[in-house]
Parts: structure tokens; C-alpha cells; sequence
């Protein structure tokens, strides 16, 4: 009898330590949780895990489509294979539009055509109809198209429309860091 006895003392000691621990963790996630809702950080986190949400803007050579800051979005013919060619000087040039989540489709754009791949650096960057999106640094307003016709690094590139081809009116006739306008028309791959 007295074996019994301390075999359920045993028990009902590793039980209360056991809903200890559990309560003690239980708490500090709690605690924890609570604390990290408060902080700035932890909003910039919630924040950074849903996906951009790429929309459409309109300008001289048409309807393309911008980034959530409403910059122009490019696409580069040296692509291929909906993987990015792009990368080290040109990654600085030409910045690669990078989501934390699934891209959202704003106004104008067809949500099952974005996507996503994974760059060298391990970073989402977002595509569309299978070509990786990208800004130019020298866009620095929302209207600006300064990369149109551009052929930085080799390859020209094209704000793209809505429907997913290269735009190629209003091209430039610039290297990666400028450019000048010209007048240029048609669609499709140059």
C-alpha cells in the first residue's frame, strides 16, 4: 500500500511539473507574443510576409504595369527561361521586384499570370507570364519610364503590358544609367 502511495505522489509530482513547464511556456509565448505585437518591427514583419501588390500605370507608350510604389516595372529580353540573367552590377541597376508572400493582382492585372522565382541569393522575386520583373534606378517618380528601350548589360528592356508582351513605344536610346527618349512603335520582343 505504501508502495502505491508514493508511486501516485510520484505521479501527481511529475504531473504538476509537467503543467508547469507547459503553463511557464504557455506564458512567456504568451508575454512574448504580446510584447512582439507592440513593437514596430513586429508590423514591418506582418507586413513583409504578405506579397506586393503589382498594378497598372499609363503613359506615353501605354498601359504597363508598376510596382506597390507605382514605379515602372521592366522586363529584360537576356532572360530566358523564366529564370533572371540579371545579377551583381545589373541586380544594382535594375533592381529585381522581391515579395516576402504570394504577388496580389491590383486593378488591370491578371493574378494567374504573376509568379515567382527564386533568385541566386535565395530572394522571391516576382514574374510575370514566366518573365522576372524588374525596376530602373533612375526611375526615381512614379511616372517616370527612364529604363523603356534601354540596353544596359547587353539586352534591351521593355515596360510590359498588361497582357504580358514587351512594350516598345517611347524607347530610349540609353545605357544603363540615362537615357534620352526617342520614338519607337510596335510590340513584341526587340
Amino acid at each position: 500500500m505504501a508502495f502505491r502511495i508514493g508511486g501516485v505522489a510520484a505521479l501527481a509530482t511529475a504531473a504538476l511539473m509537467i503543467a508547469g513547464c507547459g503553463s511557464s511556456s504557455s506564458s512567456s509565448t504568451s508575454t512574448a507574443s504580446a510584447a512582439a505585437a507592440t513593437t514596430p518591427a513586429s508590423s514591418t514583419t506582418a507586413a513583409a510576409a504578405t506579397g506586393v501588390t503589382i498594378k497598372t500605370a499609363t503613359g506615353s507608350g501605354g498601359t504597363y504595369l508598376a510596382g506597390p510604389n507605382r514605379h515602372a516595372l521592366y522586363l529584360w529580353v537576356a532572360d530566358s527561361g523564366g529564370k533572371s540573367a540579371c545579377s551583381g552590377a545589373c541586380a544594382h541597376a535594375w533592381p529585381p521586384l522581391e515579395t516576402k508572400g504570394t504577388p496580389i493582382a491590383g486593378s488591370g492585372v491578371t493574378a494567374s499570370d504573376l509568379g515567382t522565382i527564386t533568385r541566386s541569393d535565395g530572394s522571391e522575386q516576382v514574374t510575370y507570364k514566366g518573365h522576372p520583373l524588374y525596376y530602373f534606378v533612375a526611375d526615381t517618380t512614379a511616372s517616370s519610364t527612364k529604363g523603356q528601350g534601354n540596353d544596359g548589360f547587353g539586352a534591351k528592356w521593355w515596360l510590359i503590358a498588361p497582357s504580358g508582351t514587351a512594350i516598345t513605344a517611347g524607347a530610349t536610346t540609353s545605357s544603363a544609367t540615362g537615357g534620352s527618349s526617342s520614338s519607337s512603335s510596335g510590340s513584341g520582343w526587340g
